[in-house]
């Protein structure tokens, strides 16, 4: 019989997708107040996979991951989540725009064998948590690297989206050290 161990912490980033790049920095801060300190960045990402998000967020979207210095417990990504949630209602309430979303903060975590994101959207390959809050693996480390899954959006496929991922797990390996 297996025993019930501890999960090791995990490495916290957040992807934020805009098509208004200049309040990047307000949400950098709102997020970094709620996680401490971030240690990694990538650059502004064109999102042009599909246009999903064209009726409430507008044209040109670009995409950008930030990673937490501190490590978390894998089981609070439901309130991480929720946290977030939170982040783009007050952003969207507070600024004076024509959009419905002017940002989309999606959390997520790295640990050495996988990339896992947070959905309040439930499907077949997706693990309800709680608080309304589901997971999903979306790319599996393996043969030393991140490998998408069946279901991994065509985005978190492309180089960019890899090699950051792939930065924030060696910084992840170091911290564990």
């Amino acid at each position: 019989m297996g025993e019930p161990t501890e999960p090791e912490p995990v490495k916290l980033f957040t992807g934020l997708l805009t098509g208004r790049p200049a309040i990047i920095p307000g949400v950098e801060e709102d997020l970094r107040a709620e996680f401490g300190p971030t240690d990694l960045e990538s650059e502004l990402i064109p999102f042009d996979f599909t246009d999903y998000y064209r009726e409430e967020m507008g044209e040109g979207l670009k995409r950008k991951f930030i990673s937490f210095e501190k490590l978390i417990d894998p089981g609070k990504i439901p309130e991480i989540k929720l946290v977030t949630n939170e982040t783009e209602e007050k952003f969207s309430e507070n600024l004076n725009m024509d959009l419905l979303r002017p940002v989309n903060i999606d959390p997520g975590y790295i640990g050495l064998s996988k990339m896992v994101l947070a959905t309040t959207k439930n499907y077949s390959h997706r693990l309800y948590l709680r608080k309304g809050i589901y997971a999903e693996v979306t790319l599996q480390y393996k043969d030393g690297c991140f490998r998408p899954l069946q279901w991994t959006y065509p985005d978190y496929r492309s180089n960019e989206y890899l090699g950051f991922f792939e930065k924030v797990r060696n910084r992840y390996r170091d911290q564990l050290d």
